[in-house]
C-alpha cells in the first residue's frame, strides 16, 4: 500500500512497454523508434525492475500499465498480469492498471473483473488512436461496466500522439479518436467511473477544460508535454477552478518525471497548487484519501 507520507509525488502516466518474457514486439518496434525521434528521447526502452528503480530512487509513487492494441495494429501487449505482479512486488510504489482493447467487449469485462477482484489492479488505460476506435462505441461498454461498478478510474488519451508521429500515413492510427469531446458520451453514461483526459489534449485544449469544469468525474492528466509549452488556460485553470482536478503525469519513459516536475515550478503554477497538482488530487483519484 502508498504511505504518502513517504512518497513526494504520484505520476498517473507510466508506460511498461517491453515484458520481462518476451522479446520486443516488432511492430510496436516501428511505433517507439517514430516515438523517440519525435521526443528526442533514448530508444531502448526500460524494463518493469529499470522503472520501478527510478521511481524508488525519487520516492514518486506511479499507476504503471500497457496500452491493448492488438485488434488494430497487431501488436502484442505486455500482459496486464505482468504488470500486476510486479507491482504487488512492490506495493510501496507501483499502482497497477490495466489495458484491454474494448473490442473485447465481455471476454474483455471477465478479464478486467479478474483482474479487480484477485490481482489489485486499480485502474484502466484506453487509447482509442491506437485502438483505432471511438470511446464511446457501445461495444465496449459492458468493460466499462465493470469499471464503473468498482468506481475505479479509466485513463483516456487525448489529442494529438505522438505513437505514429513522422511514420508513413501516421503509422495508420487516425488522431480524430483523440478528441476530447468523444469521451463526453461515457462521462454521461458511466458517472461512477472517474474519467481522466490524459495530456493537454491539443489541439482541444479547451475542450477537456470544458468536460474537467462540468462533469464531476472528469479529471485532467498533464502528461506527454514538458509543461514549457503548455497553453496558458491550462495553468490559469489548474491555479483556479480546477485546480482539484488537474493531475501529475509524465509519460514516462518518453518524459522523466523529475524533469516534468522541475519544470512544472518554473511556469506559473501556485505554490498552494503544487501539492495537490503532484500528489493529493491523484491520492483522492486512486482512493488513498
Amino acid at each position: 500500500m502508498i504511505d504518502l507520507t513517504k512518497i513526494h509525488a504520484i505520476d498517473m502516466h507510466v508506460h511498461a512497454e517491453v515484458s520481462c518474457h518476451d522479446p520486443e514486439d516488432p511492430v510496436m518496434g516501428k511505433f517507439f523508434d517514430a516515438a523517440s525521434a519525435y521526443f528526442k528521447a533514448p530508444r531502448q526502452r526500460p524494463s518493469i525492475p529499470e522503472i520501478i528503480e527510478h521511481y524508488r530512487s525519487q520516492s514518486i509513487a506511479f499507476c504503471l500499465f500497457t496500452v491493448d492494441c492488438e485488434s488494430s495494429i497487431g501488436a502484442k501487449r505486455v500482459s496486464n498480469y505482468e504488470i500486476a505482479e510486479f507491482a504487488a512486488q512492490n506495493s510501496d510504489i507501483v499502482i497497477p492498471f490495466a489495458s484491454i482493447d474494448p473490442r473485447k467487449g465481455k471476454l474483455g469485462a471477465r478479464e478486467a473483473r479478474d483482474l479487480i477482484e484477485n490481482h489489485g489492479v486499480r485502474g484502466f488505460k484506453f487509447h482509442g488512436i491506437m485502438q483505432d476506435i471511438h470511446p464511446a462505441d457501445r461495444i465496449g461498454y459492458p468493460l466499462y461496466e465493470v469499471i464503473a461498478e468498482y468506481k475505479l478510474p479509466a485513463i483516456f488519451h487525448t489529442g494529438h500522439s505522438g505513437m505514429g508521429t513522422g511514420m508513413r500515413g501516421g503509422g495508420g492510427v487516425r488522431l480524430k479518436w483523440g478528441q476530447p469531446m468523444l469521451i463526453d458520451d461515457v462521462a454521461v453514461d458511466f458517472p461512477d467511473m472517474k474519467i481522466i483526459l490524459a495530456h493537454p489534449s491539443w489541439p482541444w485544449v479547451d475542450e477537456s477544460l470544458s468536460m474537467a469544469l462540468h462533469k464531476e468525474n472528469v479529471y485532467i492528466d498533464l502528461s506527454g508535454w514538458s509543461p514549457k509549452y503548455f497553453q496558458p488556460q491550462i495553468i490559469q485553470y489548474a491555479n483556479g477552478q480546477l485546480r482539484k482536478k488537474m493531475l501529475f503525469g509524465s509519460d514516462f519513459p518518453l518524459i522523466r518525471p523529475e524533469k516534468w516536475i522541475e519544470i512544472a515550478q518554473q511556469v506559473g503554477f501556485k505554490d498552494e497548487v503544487m501539492p495537490g497538482l503532484l500528489k493529493e488530487n491523484a491520492a483522492r483519484v486512486l482512493g488513498f484519501k
